[in-house]
């Protein structure tokens, strides 16, 4: 088996916390797929003063879900929904169906992909790859209302 060589971590910054901040998103999503929330996150961060840190954000329901994608070809979004689609089915006889049949659904979507994302803040700005955004995912058939909680910190 060939392996291949990890270098030494390099400190890019090093201190104490010294500012932090809590914020409330709300998205109004179109159906399934994908929102763009990047622009948003980047404003949090930059609006709070953070240079280095940490900025979490947390969705508030158990049928959305948050995820760090490719942002140049939409066809990655697609291909992302073709495949939760086949991983969680709609209308396969699952026992928790009082809200529909895209809602149980919906639940495991969100389990495969989280409630939860955490990157670095890195001079100021969020530490995404050149290809990479942020997304909060509706696994729901129509349009909801998704709250997210956004924490930075750092110094």
């Amino acid at each position: 088996m060939r392996r291949g060589s990890v270098g030494s971590v390099e400190m890019v910054q090093a201190g104490p916390v010294s500012r932090q901040a809590l914020g409330h998103l709300v998205v109004e999503t179109a159906g399934p797929g994908f929102t763009d929330i990047t622009a948003e996150a980047t404003r949090f961060v930059a609006d709070n003063g953070v240079r280095y840190g940490l900025l979490t954000v947390f969705c508030r329901h158990t049928s959305a879900s948050l995820t760090i994608q490719e942002n140049a070809d939409p066809d990655v979004r697609t291909d992302l929904m073709t495949a939760l689609d086949r991983l969680a089915p709609r209308n396969t006889g699952y026992a928790h169906g009082l809200e529909g049949p895209d809602d149980m659904p919906a639940h495991i979507r969100t389990m495969l992909t989280g409630a939860s994302v955490a990157m670095p803040v890195a001079d100021g700005r969020l530490a995404l790859g050149t290809w990479q955004g942020r997304y909060l995912v509706e696994h729901r058939d129509r349009p909801h209302r998704r709250e997210l909680i956004l924490h930075v910190g750092g110094c």
